[in-house]
């Protein structure tokens, strides 16, 4: 959090109008009788199959076991319901409520006269792969892109742990603006410079 408030006072240093707080207001409450969507088997073994795949089911997927031992109990959830597909009502409730928290997040940047969000990517460190426990609060990606399906663009904002371990900031901005993500995005590096590449290992023999 420390290097995001940084970050907002370089954006600042390099032009930009700063409106802090930003409360998104109006935002819907998901529904929770409609049941769950449960398009995730549904879809993977539509795209599966449209795309000509050696493998075509959730089910030839587990047996494969080609998949990292912390996923498989997500794996096998999704296995036991059914393929509900799109039209069922629980993907009908979730695209109604993507639409009404969508139309909340532009009534906001209206009424605020924004051009995008900006937030920390992740307000901590991420975790190692496997570990499944620990830090895995403070993801910031898994709500408004997402949700509302509205693009969003991260850059290297600095660094923690003694400038090893890199920090991004997430851009986000309202649907089919994507150009404006691209010039935000660049004018930023341009400004700042965060991005370096990491150090360079001599091949193993």
């Amino acid at each position: 959090m420390a290097v995001f408030k940084a970050a907002l006072e370089e954006l600042k240093t390099a032009g930009a109008e700063i409106v802090d707080p930003a409360d998104v207001d109006g935002l819907p409450q998901r529904l929770q009788n409609a049941g769950p969507c449960r398009g995730f088997k549904y879809d993977l073994e539509h795209y599966l199959a449209e795309a000509g795949a050696p493998i075509r089911t959730l089910d030839e997927i587990i047996k494969g076991g080609n998949f990292h031992p912390t996923i498989r109990r997500r794996l096998e959830g999704a296995q036991t319901t059914d393929a509900a597909g799109d039209n069922s009502p629980g993907c009908q409730a979730s695209r109604d409520y993507r639409k009404k928290y969508g139309d909340a997040v532009l009534a906001t940047m209206l009424k605020l006269k924004l051009d995008a969000f900006v937030y920390p990517t992740w307000s901590n460190p991420p975790a190692i792969i496997g570990d499944v426990r620990s830090n895995l609060a403070g993801d910031n990606s898994q709500v408004y892109a997402p949700t509302t399906g509205f693009p969003a663009i991260t850059v290297p904002m600095g660094f923690t742990r003694g400038g090893t371990l890199p920090a991004g900031l997430t851009i986000f901005g309202r649907p089919w603006d994507e150009g404006r993500l691209f010039a935000f995005a660049y004018a930023y590096e341009q400004a700042t410079h965060h991005r370096k590449p990491p150090p360079t290992t001599p091949p193993l023999k």
